[in-house]
């Protein structure tokens, strides 16, 4: 029975690691996004 358990734990913790991973990837590979600066309608403008 903790046999079973254990196992389980493993496979779902290294699941979690794999998605991580894999996101991580996604992440560093993605192009950077375009910031752009708005003005908001009721401030005036900086000087």
């Amino acid at each position: 029975m903790y046999l079973t358990m254990f196992q389980a734990s493993e496979e779902a913790i290294n699941l979690l690691i794999r998605a991580q991973r894999e996101c991580e990837e996604l992440f560093m590979s993605s192009p950077e996004p375009e910031i752009e600066v708005l003005e908001h309608k009721n401030r005036p403008a900086s000087k």
